[in-house]
């Protein structure tokens, strides 16, 4: 039998030659160019053959038997008989389709997370690393057996007790270590509060704009989301979600609003406790970059605010320390931590035990504070470089929105400009900024997020996008939203009963169209919000008026609808 062509060429670079040998050999063997049962060469034999060394063929002909294509036996090494016919063709199974809520899932945004002006983004390059590789040290020559496993319900126990003297002295908690639920990251902490604090299809308010990840975790657990707007001092209900959307849970960021960058007001911090209390709910504060406030001591958490304020409070290392060390906490009132801790530890099954010794150790030694005022001074001169290289835009005038805390600032730009616009121009540029429509739930403004990067780069970066021929002007256009073209609004209602939160619905438009508007008799898709009303408000992403769909008549299926559809 000649084998000779087995490493004819051509010969891929950069691959050893017994991995290549083995790699033809089990391709003749599945496509049936080595027949089954066809006697091969000896290992001496083949080798001389080809010019390679025994030990080469040795290899592939062991991988090859141990995988089960080759028989070897004192008779010699033969080709095995596949189970199944090496000519067959195999068809795509039919895979039964994903569940409704998987389409609740938002995609991250495209292109790289970090550079110049990413928001949300720490200086990694920044990092005691020196401090903290010392710390793991002595995490692993102490480390047990157990650290090995999962961790216990809650958290290590040393890392518990860290979190509560920290949070003791720099938020005034007066907490137990039980009460602190050591987490893999907000995600997870957002999931078990909805899980273990609401009932499917129970109202989860939440920020618009916000923080799209968070919205998913809500969505996931089977909350209805009702989306309340955020004004210069955070998130401002009105009468009107208090009466027809009374919340069994409110998401807030009250110390930097993520993305618009505002902080609660503190008559806004009472008025949430005090009527989430009466409508016999829960507050989830996610206390985002309270460690990077400017401007002097900032206000109070909504956790302790008051003795009985109904608040889980939830924090993590991704901002201070690093994204990549998947650590975050609850603070849960004293009666709700045993419940916590099992649920954590019966849902997640959280490890990384070496690594949270490690960080009570780094929290314990002051590392932790030392590297927090290190990174405010540095991220407070890069916020000024900032706001100067944007003073210098020779461009339209700019609003700048944020800035008390945190990692990044909020431009709101002319109604001419569109963001999503301006956000691929800068990337065409290796400059990463994010467009705010993509953090809210109906049409608006077009603005952009930047993070913060160093004097040098703000403003070669800020020349970048404002120079080479400016931006053209570009009309706003809605997101897309499920499968079809269509944005939604905050308080957008659909149904009554049969249509639940954030189901995927198909609508057909009837009746007679507004001049201009060619939609026609077609399917469409959309996200709706809400599950008891009778109007809801979309926008086409093609450039017509916003359009008001109403008089809602149930189809044939309880997840279909007849409506008809008007200019505003």
């Amino acid at each position: 039998m000649n084998l000779n062509w087995l490493l004819a060429p051509p010969l891929p670079k950069g691959v050893p030659v017994q991995r290549l040998l083995y790699q033809r050999l089990r391709a003749a063997i599945v496509d049936g160019r080595l027949a089954a049962g066809a006697r091969l060469p000896g290992s001496r034999q083949l080798a001389s053959e080809l010019g390679i060394a025994r030990n080469t063929v040795i290899f592939a002909y062991e991988q090859l038997a141990a995988e089960g294509c080759l028989l070897a036996d004192r008779q010699g090494t033969r080709v095995a008989a596949l189970v199944v016919a090496p000519s067959a063709v195999v068809k795509a199974p039919a895979w039964p389709a994903l569940a409704r809520r998987a389409a609740l899932a938002e995609s991250p945004p495209a292109g790289p997370e970090l550079g110049a002006f990413a928001p949300g983004v720490p200086d990694v390059a920044s990092f005691p690393f020196r401090a903290w590789r010392g710390c793991l040290d002595r995490a692993w020559r102490a480390a047990r057996p157990s650290h090995l496993g999962y961790a216990a319900p809650g958290g290590e126990s040393a890392l518990r007790a860290a979190l509560a003297d920290y949070l003791a002295t720099v938020r005034g908690f007066r907490v137990r270590p039980e009460q602190v639920i050591v987490t893999a990251g907000t995600q997870a902490a957002l999931d078990l509060c909805a899980r273990l604090l609401a009932d499917n299809g129970e109202t989860a308010w939440i920020e618009n704009p916000g923080y799209p990840a968070a919205r998913t975790a809500l969505a996931m657990a089977g909350l209805a989301l009702h989306p309340v707007p955020v004004d210069g001092e955070g998130m401002a209900p009105t009468a009107a979600d208090w009466q027809a959307h009374p919340p069994r849970l409110a998401l807030v960021c009250p110390a930097h609003q993520y993305p618009s960058g505002e902080v609660l007001s503190l008559p806004r911090r009472l008025a949430l406790i005090d009527g989430v209390r009466r409508s016999g709910g829960w507050i989830i504060e996610d206390d985002y970059d309270s460690e990077f406030a400017r401007g002097g001591p900032g206000l109070p958490a909504l956790f302790g605010l008051q003795p009985d304020a109904p608040v889980v409070y939830t924090g993590t290392f991704s901002k201070t320390l690093y994204p990549g060390l998947r650590l975050g906490y609850l603070v849960v009132p004293e009666a709700l931590a045993g419940a916590f801790a099992g649920a954590s530890a019966s849902l997640a099954r959280s490890g990384q035990g070496i690594e949270q010794v490690a960080l009570a150790d780094f929290i314990q030694r002051g590392h932790y504070t030392t590297h927090l005022r290190r990174m405010r001074r540095l991220y407070l001169a890069r916020q000024q470089a900032l706001r100067a290289a944007l003073a210098r835009w020779p461009g339209p005038e700019t609003d700048i929105r944020g800035g008390a805390a945190g990692l990044h600032l909020v431009l709101r730009l002319p109604d001419t400009l569109s963001d999503t616009e301006v956000v691929s121009r800068a990337a065409e540029r290796g400059v990463i900024v994010r467009a705010l429509s993509r953090y809210v739930l109906s049409p608006m403004r077009c603005n952009v997020c930047a993070g913060r990067c160093s004097p040098a780069e703000s403003a070669r970066a800020v020349g970048e996008i404002t120079g080479r021929n400016g931006l053209r002007d570009t009309p706003t256009h809605a997101a897309r939203v499920g499968e079809g073209e269509l944005a939604h609004a905050p308080g957008a209602v659909l149904g009554r009963g049969e249509l639940h939160a954030i189901d995927i619905v198909k609508m057909r438009v009837v009746g007679a169209l507004p001049p201009g508007i060619d939609i026609g008799d077609q399917q469409m898709q959309g996200e709706i919000f809400g599950h008891d009303g009778e109007v809801v408000v979309l926008e086409q992403k093609a450039r017509v008026p916003t359009l008001e769909i109403g008089q809602i008549r149930r189809g044939p299926g309880a997840a279909e609808a007849q409506v008809e559809i008007k200019a505003l």
